[in-house]
C-alpha cells in the first residue's frame, strides 16, 4: 500500500508541527533524524540507552544536531511529552514509559512505518524466520536482470528514508522486513512473501502469538490486488493463506494443492523432480525456471528461497528467464553457509547468520557426513530439542563443540535426544571462546569433514551482531587453517579459500 497524494503531505505537515521523539539511534534511526531536520522537524528529541563513550564518533555527530539528546540511564524521560514516537525495531515495545506515552494519546511509528506512508514506489516485502536476506537479494538481482529500476532496504542494506520522497511508481523497492519492524507499520506492501514460521526472538517478544502475529501485518493491510506470497509446507503459513483469502500465490517442495477457504492460486512454484517449476496464471505452465542440479546455493531450503523470489518477481512485473538466470548463478549472501577455506581436505563453512535452531538444522541438512558443529551463543529462550534430534538422528553429526551462554542447554538437549544412550551421542566439548572452538573443531578432523559453524543462537554474549561474529570466525579458521597446513611440513595441498 503506498501513500496517496493527500496523506503523503498530511504526515509532512505533521513532522513540522508534532513535538518527536526518536528512541535508539542506530543506523537507521540517525537517517531518519536527518530526514526529519531537513524536512523542517522543529521539535525533535533523540535518545540512547548508550552512553556517549559507548557511542564513540556516532555522539559527536548527534551532537552536532539540533536536537534535545539524552544518553544512557534516563533516555526514555524523552517519551514524556512526545506526541510522535519513533522505535528502534529491536527494543521491547512494552516497556512501561512506552505505554505511557500510548496512553497519553502519543503515535507510536518507526522509520519503516514512516518510509511506507511516503513513498510511491511499488514495494514488495519479505518475512519470515529464516531466509528472509537470500530471498530478498535474489529478488532484487531477478528484477534487476528483467530491467526493472530496483532499491532494497529494510533488514538489509542502506536505509531508504532520506530518499523517501524520491522513488516513483517507476521503482519496486523491496524490503527485508523482521517481526521488530513490522510491529510497528500500520500499512502492508503491494506485494508480500512469508516464508516460513518458527519460534524466535522470543527474548524480546512477549511470546510466539505475539512474533506470529506481528508476520502477519506484512499482509494485513494489503488493498484488493495486492500479493502474498506463502509456503504451502508449513501449517502456519498456510492458515495464513486461507486469512489472505485472494490475491494468493504459493510455494512448496511439490506442487501445492488447494488450501481450502482460498481461492484459486494461479501462481504457484514447486520442486518437480530435477526442476525448479512455476506455473503461472490461466493455467500456464507449469514452466520450468531452472535445473536442481544447476543452482549453485546449497540446501533444499535455498531451493525454496529461490521458488519464492521467482513468485515475487513475477508478481512485481519481473521475467520468468531473468529469474531463472539469477537463479542458477547467484552465489549467495555472506554469512550463509559460506565455505572459508579448505584444508587438509577439511573444509570451513561460516554459518553465523544461523541465529536459531531451525536454521542450524536446515544448514545440517545441507551437508553429507561427517561434521563437526560450532553451536552456541546468547540465549533467546528458545528450545534446542527439534534441532538436538536432528543432531542425533542424522547420524553423520561427530563431533559438537558448543561456546556461550547456551552451550550446557544444548548439551543437555542433545543428551535428551540420545535417550540415555551414549554410543548415538556424538562427542560433545564446551569451550570458553570462538577460537578455542575452532581449535577443538579442528582436532580429530580427518579429510571430508565440514566444520560448520552454525551456532543456532544470536551473538550478543560475545559480538556485536552475526556479522562481527562471522567475520571473526573466517579470521580465525583461515589463521589456524594456515598454521594446520604449515605443520604437515608439504604433506599435502596449502590452504584454498572457499568459493
Amino acid at each position: 500500500m503506498k501513500a496517496v497524494p493527500g496523506e503523503r503531505e498530511r504526515v509532512l505537515r505533521n513532522l513540522r508541527r508534532r513535538r518527536i521523539a526518536v528512541v535508539g539511534l542506530g543506523v537507521s534511526n540517525r537517517a531518519l533524524l536527518r530526514f526529519l531536520l531537513a524536512r523542517g522537524a522543529r521539535s525533535v528529541a533523540a535518545g540512547d540507552v548508550k552512553t556517549a563513550s559507548a557511542l564513540g564518533p556516532v555522539a559527536r555527530e548527534l551532537a552536532s544536531m539540533p536536537v534535545d539528546l539524552r544518553l544512557g540511564p534516563g533516555y526514555l524521560d524523552i517519551l514524556k511529552d512526545a506526541e510522535l514516537v519513533f522505535l528502534t525495531p529491536g527494543m521491547r515495545k512494552d516497556l512501561p514509559e512506552i505505554a505511557a506515552a500510548r496512553e497519553r494519546g502519543a503515535e507510536i511509528s518507526s522509520e519503516m512505518g514512516l518510509l511506507l506512508s511516503l513513498t510511491r514506489a511499488r514495494t514488495v516485502g519479505v518475512t519470515g524466520s529464516a531466509g528472509k536476506t537470500t530471498t530478498t537479494s535474489l529478488v532484487r538481482d531477478m528484477l534487476v536482470r528483467s530491467g526493472l529500476r530496483v532499491v532494497v532496504g529494510g533488514n538489509i542494506g542502506t536505509p531508504l528514508i532520506e530518499q523517501a520522497l524520491d522513488f516513483g511508481p517507476e521503482t519496486t523497492m523491496v524490503l527485508e522486513m523482521s517481526s521488530f519492524q513490522l510491529q510497528l507499520v500500520d500499512r502492508s506492501p503491494h506485494i508480500a512473501a512469508v516464508l516460513n514460521i518458527a519460534p524466535n526472538h522470543l527474548d524480546v517478544h512477549r511470546d510466539f502469538d505475539e512474533y506470529v502475529a506481528a508476520k502477519k501485518v506484512i499482509y494485513r493491510y494489503q488493498r484488493p490486488g495486492d500479493w502474498a506470497v506463502f509456503s504451502a509446507d508449513d501449517p502456519l503459513t498456510r492458515a495464513m493463506a486461507r486469512e489472505k483469502g485472494t490475491d494468493v500465490a504459493l510455494f512448496g517442495r511439490s506442487e501445492p494443492a488447494e488450501v481450502p477457504g482460498v481461492g484459486e492460486v494461479p501462481y504457484r512454484a514447486f520442486i518437480d523432480g530435477e526442476r525448479l517449476a512455476v506455473r503461472g496464471p490461466h493455467g500456464r505452465g507449469p514452466e520450468t525456471l531452472c535445473l536442481v542440479r544447476d543452482v549453485r546455493l546449497r540446501g533444499e531450503h535455498n531451493l525454496l528461497n529461490i521458488l519464492a523470489a521467482a513468485l515475487l518477481t513475477l508478481l512485481a512485473g519481473g521475467r520468468l528467464d531473468a529469474a531463472g538466470r539469477v537463479a542458477v548463478t547467484f552465489e549467495g549472501v555472506e554469512h550463509r553457509l559460506e565455505p572459508v577455506v579448505t584444508v587438509g581436505g577439511v573444509t570451513l563453512v561460516n554459518d553465523s547468520i544461523a541465529t536459531s535452531p531451525d536454521r542450524t538444522a536446515a544448514a545440517l541438512a545441507s551437508f553429507p557426513g561427517p561434521l563437526h558443529l560450532i553451536a552456541g551463543g546468547y540465549d533467546k529462550k528458545l528450545p534446542f530439542d527439534t534441532l538436538a534430534e536432528s543432531v542425533v538422528g542424522s547420524g553423520k553429526v561427530a563431533k559438537v563443540v558448543l561456546l556461550g551462554q547456551t552451550a550446557g542447554k544444548i548439551r543437555r538437549a542433545l543428551e535428551v535426544a540420545a535417550g540415555g544412550a551414549e554410543e548415538r551421542l556424538p562427542a560433545i566439548v564446551e569451550t570458553a571462546g570462538l577460537e578455542e572452538a575452532v581449535r577443538e573443531s579442528l582436532e580429530d578432523a580427518r579429510p571430508g569433514t565440514t566444520v560448520l559453524f552454525s551456532p543456532a543462537c544470536a551473538s550478543f554474549d560475545m559480538f556485536t551482531n552475526f556479522e562481527e561474529r562471522g567475520r571473526a570466525f573466517k579470521e580465525i579458521a583461515r589463521r589456524l587453517a594456515g598454521k594446520e597446513a604449515g605443520t604437515r611440513a608439504g604433506a599435502g595441498p596449502t590452504p584454498r579459500p572457499g568459493s
